[in-house]
């Protein structure tokens, strides 16, 4: 998905900067990028964390950061930021974004005289394509307003300039954009959890498209917000920090709600809980609440060298670093009947390598409880699943077994307790060699974290979407 932070100060911005955009680590995985402005010039930094942290990458890098004021991204596309002259002036820009029509957009701004000079993997960088777009106006709010009409999918950005910083959230608030406010500095991230430790106070959320100008003193508003908003309900399932507020939600307030409502109507007999780290232990403490039956560090994760940031793009790599960070504790697993809370299922493999690793440290059943509804289809916005195809996730390689072919009736699937839903689901239970398995249902996540329905995307359970 990727995460961005920018500030601006009467000071010096650079510790900042380096810190705030690190407080978004664990949004993405691939790249992380800081430019700066100093007396009219920029400064970048690009490397790539595939196999490496953010903080080890670029503390080598500070001290060439000068000027008061920056952005920073930790990217899972595109390595960003990108420069630009253009008839707007100079001016830097990051994204947080996913261009479904990028081939297209491409080809029309090359027939309009377009050039790029960025490839990502082959393809052109999708960032400067959102730069050259913006470039197309004659002024930057236009520039913005093109990028929401233009693209489908996502994109929330940021636009250092020389009089401050342009804050644009997605028009349909598919990710969350936050201000905050400190003596003689403003900052925006996308974490709001990058706030506390540089004294940031949370300032103002920015709405679905709305647009701002920040400067060291000021927050302009340059674009209303738009009425219909459609923020990300996996946000607070797995990737939101659980000290993290969107929408005014807490991220672990709505795991705990989540685990508490599920618990209560599950007979399952079992000797305790346990959270499976780092995003099922919220739900598990809310699940124990409610079952009334004690909570048990079960797993520990090895956080020494193995922080959750680290996930790598490669398949292979994720899937032994998945086996490698978490340790069982046979000394609680040991003829024990155990309901593990995690956050999802995707492609299944990393969990069924755990569920026979716990059976084989000794645990006589292990019943599976899973914060989100079955994950059906992929995501077109944000991508969040890493799967590129249907194919690649648990759900559909089982409703094509059952099937015969890739099910076009979906909807059954997605519908709690329907035939389908039902044989689908032991089916996974089946092939994970669990005691049983139960899923979330669209209806309590969207009530755990309390916004209205119509303001929570749930594609990837349901395929639904608000008409634009």
């Amino acid at each position: 998905m990727g995460g961005f932070f920018g500030t601006i100060s009467k000071s010096p911005c650079a510790t900042d900067l380096f810190y705030g955009t690190d407080y978004n680590s664990h949004l993405g995985t691939r790249r992380g990028g800081m430019a700066t402005l100093h007396e009219g010039k920029f400064m970048r930094s690009i490397h790539n964390l595939e196999n490496s942290y953010f903080r080890l990458r670029f503390e080598a890098d500070l001290d060439k950061f000068k000027g008061n004021s920056g952005i920073g991204i930790i990217s899972d596309t595109d390595p960003q930021p990108i420069f630009i002259s253009s008839h707007l002036g100079k001016y830097a820009v990051v994204t947080v974004a996913k261009v479904n029509n990028l081939e297209e957009l491409e080809n029309e701004l090359l027939a309009k005289g377009c050039h790029f000079s960025e490839l990502n993997s082959g393809q052109t960088n999708q960032t400067e394509l959102i730069a050259l777009l913006i470039s197309q106006a004659d002024t930057f709010l236009e520039g913005i307003e093109l990028v929401y009409q233009k693209i489908k999918g996502s994109c929330s950005m940021l636009i250092l300039t020389e009089k401050g910083i342009i804050v644009a959230r997605d028009k349909w608030g598919r990710t969350p954009v936050l201000v905050g406010k400190k003596y003689g500095a403003y900052a925006v991230s996308s974490e709001p959890c990058s706030f506390p430790n540089l004294d940031f106070e949370v300032e103002y959320n920015v709405g679905p498209g709305e647009v701002l100008l920040l400067e060291a003193d000021r927050m302009t508003q340059l674009r209303k917000p738009n009425k219909k908003m459609q923020v990300c309900s996996f946000l607070w399932v797995y990737y939101g920090y659980p000290v993290s507020d969107y929408e005014g939600v807490n991220v672990d307030a709505a795991r705990y709600a989540s685990g508490l409502t599920m618990a209560k109507k599950d007979d399952t007999i079992a000797d305790y809980v346990a959270g499976i780290p780092d995003s099922g232990i919220g739900m598990g403490l809310g699940y124990a609440e409610g079952k009334g039956i004690p909570y048990r560090r079960a797993i520990i994760k090895y956080t020494p060298t193995w922080p959750r940031s680290f996930t790598p793009a490669n398949q292979n790599i994720r899937d032994l670093v998945a086996k490698m960070k978490l340790i069982p504790n046979r000394n609680l697993l040991k003829d024990k009947r155990v309901i593990f809370c995690d956050d999802s299922i995707v492609r299944g493999t990393q969990l069924n390598d755990n569920v026979n690793i716990l059976y084989g440290y000794g645990a006589k059943e292990v019943h599976m409880r899973i914060g989100s509804p079955p994950i059906i289809h992929t995501c077109p916005y944000l991508g969040f699943t890493a799967s590129k195809s249907a194919m690649e996730l648990i759900t559909r390689r089982t409703i094509k077994e059952l099937e015969g072919d890739d099910s076009k009736d979906l909807d059954k699937y997605a519908t709690t307790d329907s035939e389908q839903y039902t044989n689908m689901v032991n089916s996974i239970r089946e092939k994970l060699n669990i005691t049983t398995l139960r899923f979330n249902t669209v209806e309590d996540l969207v009530s755990s974290i309390g916004l209205p329905k119509e303001c929570v995307c749930t594609h990837c359970y349901n395929g639904q979407d608000i008409e634009d």
